[in-house]
């Protein structure tokens, strides 16, 4: 037996939505026999599907409930169609590459995404993105579904037979957002898969895709999951505009992963704990109303019982009651004595609402209670609230001023580069508090496919100076062309990725420096990729068309511009071995061995590999082995260090043959 060739593409979307609904639904599958291979293979019945779904009728409805648009069904299918393009390291570009675990990638982010699936497929804790607000121009990010006007005018019946408009063409007719729509829904519905099973996504948008932005992340994500829409006043002097308010917002989605995943909370600021004024054993407290501002009798009927307190509010009693099964309320089996007033949790207007505690608490807990009168003057109960180390839940609107997107974006990134390269990049603050509210663990994986002025990955790393963590990013990014007359391309910055690229170094820097000998620690580096075709050449012909040099394709089809740690990530990916993983190199009989974070992936890519090669190897203990198939130069002597590694490492044939590969 002799080692098989590594499949070099990416995952397969269909397959990933095949496994996951096998999960949930395994009787909707049934076995077929391939014509071609005769081999038995699961295939989608969907006929018992729909009746699992519910649909008794098992037949076409000609009308449902759902959100659509012209090219959605080919972004579906483009988000589902692997690709075979890599990610080469540029290592000049970038920082600590030895040692750091974040990782900035160059590239359109659909195809990114496609490849990152395989390694980082529900490993990644929160996605915050910031995607293109549609002004109704072209748009960068085009992919072969956008659709041209005229095409999109016959789908939806806006031209007849002769190409004659039957409507008025205007933005809201549909076109202005459907290339849009279509961008966004593959996007996410590829990044999706990469979510972790109580991750995070937070989207944000301003007002003109607001409403076909949150459908298709009800769609995507499911609407139950849906989390929180924030309002971030991101422009305190507002945005002028033509026909009305001077807009000063924007909107930040939250989505779970499921239904269970919930929102972190925000550490509290001065403000709120200056409140806790007053101290006991227990610690610092505040006295608030014992009633439920959000509840009503209704709702805890339990919860609505009298507490007769001293006029001067000295003191108070809660009196001898009898809870009445029949009624569903409490019989008085006392009166209040003179000098008392009887307090219930009835608000300002005479509707009865309920006290914080029920009766049970109430009575056993009296040193955390006391008489006090109300903002009205009227005596009744207070309690003592505590401040809990969880902090705050947060509010759905922010409008702190360090949500500004001009001071704490715009001109952030103006003081570092001493010019201004970005109109609209974020707030650090804004996105360091969605972090937070994302619950990240200290060692999480945070996603930007639309990474921007790289305003995350500062976030990240700002974030982990604070608290400690090891959070890492990784930020795609397109290689945009900066404007010939702008500032930036006039300073020696060609692409929006080269500029993001020295912010982050930048931010590192001052962040190590303002956390003095504690901040040293910090992972400020990070690891650059760029998004290329694929390593292998790409053979066509039919065998007697081959010509010399197109046979020597055969044996070895890497292209000639790529390097061993080009073939070494390039295989990473197709594994799924995470790109941040760290890596050594070692040199025998003049051949450099790779391992990947301790033989997680072992490889050499050098010619003539000798025993003392695969001895090392082998005594490295690696789950995965690969090799470059011009190393070999017969046959024989590829089976032969098959055999030998498969013995050494003690695998059977099967697992040799799942963890030996070349390319």
């Amino acid at each position: 037996m002799k080692p098989n060739k590594l499949e070099l593409q990416s995952a397969n979307g269909v397959n990933i939505n095949l496994e996951a609904l096998y999960q949930i639904a395994p009787s909707c599958f049934t076995e077929v026999k391939d014509e071609k291979t005769g081999e038995l293979r699961h295939v989608v019945n969907f006929t018992t599907l729909r009746q699992l779904l519910g649909d008794d009728a098992v037949e076409d409805a000609p009308e449902a409930y759902q959100f659509t648009w012209p090219g959605k069904q080919e972004a579906r299918r483009e988000a589902a169609r692997p690709t075979n393009k890599t990610l080469r390291p540029v290592m000049e570009d970038s920082v600590d590459w030895d040692t750091t675990e974040n990782v900035y990638i160059e590239g359109d982010n659909l195809q990114v995404l496609k490849l990152l699936q395989k390694s980082y497929l529900g490993k990644i804790k929160m996605i915050y993105i910031d995607p293109p607000y549609n002004t109704g121009k072209n748009l960068i990010y085009k992919n072969d579904f956008s659709i041209d006007e005229n095409e999109f005018l016959r789908k939806t019946g806006e031209l007849d037979d002769y190409n004659n408009r039957l409507f008025i063409n205007t933005p809201s007719n549909g076109r202005f957002h459907s290339d849009w729509c279509s961008m966004i829904y593959s996007r996410l519905l590829v990044c999706r898969s990469l979510l972790s099973s109580n991750g995070i996504i937070c989207l944000t948008i301003d007002d003109s895709e607001i409403e076909t932005v949150t459908a298709i992340m009800n769609e995507v994500f499911g609407e139950s999951n849906h989390l929180a829409t924030i309002v971030v006043k991101n422009n305190p002097s507002g945005r002028s505009t033509t026909k009305g308010a001077s807009i000063s917002h924007e909107y930040a989605l939250f989505y779970g992963a499921n239904d269970e995943t919930t929102l972190g909370r925000l550490p509290r600021n001065e403000y709120q704990i200056a409140r806790y004024k007053e101290k006991d054993n227990l610690g610092a407290f505040e006295w608030v109303n014992f009633r439920k501002h959000g509840g009503y009798k209704e709702d805890a009927p339990s919860m609505f019982y009298p507490i007769y307190v001293k006029k001067d509010c000295s003191d108070f009693r809660i009196p001898n009651i009898k809870w009445n099964e029949v009624r569903k309320e409490y019989d008085i089996l006392e009166q209040p004595l003179e000098d008392e007033i009887v307090s219930l949790p009835v608000d300002e207007h005479g509707r009865a609402r309920r006290w914080k505690w029920g009766l049970d608490r109430a009575l056993t807990a009296k040193n955390e209670m006391m008489a006090r009168r109300d903002r009205s003057g009227i005596p009744t109960v207070y309690i003592k609230a505590r401040m809990n180390d969880e902090g705050m839940l947060p509010l759905t609107v922010w409008d702190d001023k360090l949500y500004s997107s001009t001071e704490y974006g715009a001109n952030l990134l103006k003081k570092m580069f001493n010019a201004q390269y970005f109109d609209y990049p974020k707030s650090l603050y804004a996105v360091i508090d969605s972090l937070k509210i994302g619950d990240l663990d200290k060692d999480s994986y945070v996603l930007d496919f639309f990474s921007g002025s790289a305003t995350t990955a500062h976030a990240v790393m700002q974030l982990n100076a604070e608290d400690g963590g090891k959070r890492k990013y990784l930020c795609v990014q397109l290689p945009e062309k900066t404007d010939i007359n702008s500032e930036a391309y006039k300073a020696g910055y060609k692409t929006i990725p080269e500029i993001a690229k020295e912010r982050i170094r930048r931010a590192g820097k001052k962040i190590k420096e303002e956390s003095g000998l504690q901040g040293q620690n910090l992972d400020t580096g990070f690891r650059v990729f760029r998004l290329d075709e694929s390593n292998m050449e790409e053979v066509y012909f039919a065998p007697k068309e081959y010509k010399q040099e197109q046979l020597d394709l055969l044996l070895d089809n890497v292209k000639s511009d790529r390097n061993d740690l080009d073939l070494l990530f390039g295989a990473m990916l197709d594994w799924g071995v995470q790109l941040s993983l760290p890596m050594t190199t070692e040199v025998v009989d003049g051949k450099t061995i790779y391992s990947v974070n301790d033989g997680d992936l072992v490889a050499c890519f050098a010619d003539n590999v000798t025993e003392n090669v695969v001895r090392t190897i082998a005594d490295k203990q690696p789950l995965r082995i690969l090799f470059r198939d011009s190393c070999f130069e017969r046959d024989d002597a590829k089976i032969n260090i098959f055999e030998s590694l498969k013995q050494q490492l003690d695998w059977s044939e099967e697992e040799a043959m799942k963890s030996i590969k070349v390319i």
